[in-house]
């Protein structure tokens, strides 16, 4: 097993196609081929499959990836302690987070001091967060009552109660809170399953024997706020993330107290990063 070939079917991985690996590594697309051939050959396993000039990854495949994102990390890590007096921390950063309202105000002061490091912010659950940071697939990590296990270090951004929310003709004049089982006879608009606001929202109903129906299950926050602007029904969603938007009101849960912890998350053997230690420091 050689370098280059872990190097090739890395990047063939990586990219979706043999001329792709190529481009980026400089290489013909014939040498990059041969490499990978060769460290099938010399392993006896098959790592990718061939049809209609498209490639996919075998499970043999999927898992020898999920492996080479760790080692081609660690030799990028290896690089920068070695030029870590000489140069400035640059990069990307990529981060994951269930809202992007919880690192608004890290991003602006790490941008400000670490303008060279381009960040990727993209959304997802409590599940998809732990599952990128594991898969090498984001660095950072944001998400709510997350329970990471040790392999994660953390740190604590605050608690927040969760409210409902609605458009603002939606519900009578007046109404100021409303209990759980008064709720049941609204429709209502849910998180996919993986969501914690959802979770606590049910596991609270269910302790006073209310059953929540949703009449939406809505992928993602922003598309729960564009439903509930709409009038299509309640959501439900943390004080600290409600923002501002004059089409909604807030309605707290009256018989309830559900609150929601926000934590920034990192893989522990990754801290040392550069990029993540600067940005876990000033988080921190």
């Amino acid at each position: 097993m050689r370098h280059s070939q872990l190097r090739a079917f890395h990047h063939v991985a990586l990219l979706g196609g043999f001329s792709r690996a190529a481009t980026a590594l400089h290489l013909t697309q014939p040498a990059i081929s041969e490499q990978v051939r060769k460290l099938e050959q010399d392993h006896d396993i098959l790592l990718f499959t061939r049809a209609h000039k498209r490639v996919a990854l075998t499970p043999q495949g999927d898992a020898l990836f999920h492996l080479t994102k760790q080692y081609f990390a660690t030799e990028a890590q290896i690089g920068e302690h070695l030029n870590e007096a000489r140069t400035a921390v640059a990069g990307t950063l990529r981060i994951i987070a269930d809202s992007a309202h919880h690192v608004t105000g890290i991003l602006t002061r790490f941008r400000a001091r670490y303008p060279n490091v381009v960040v990727r912010l993209r959304t997802g659950n409590t599940g998809n967060v732990l599952d990128a940071l594991r898969n090498y697939d984001a660095e950072i990590g944001v998400a709510a009552s997350l329970s990471p296990g040790r392999d994660m270090d953390t740190i604590p951004l605050g608690v927040s109660d969760i409210t409902a929310f609605a458009a603002r003709d939606l519900l009578p004049a007046g109404t100021r809170s409303l209990p759980l089982k008064e709720l049941a006879n609204w429709p209502l608009i849910f998180r996919e399953a993986g969501s914690k606001t959802r979770q606590k929202l049910e596991l609270a109903a269910q302790k006073q024997g209310v059953t929540l129906t949703p009449a939406i299950v809505a992928e993602g926050r922003e598309t729960v706020r564009e439903l509930v602007a709409s009038g299509a029904g309640i959501g439900f969603v943390s004080r600290a993330e409600f923002g501002h938007d004059d089409r909604l009101v807030m309605i707290p849960l009256a018989d309830t107290d559900i609150s929601m912890s926000e934590t920034i998350a990192c893989l522990g053997q990754r801290r040392d990063v550069r990029v993540i230690r600067a940005f876990m420091d000033m988080a921190g």
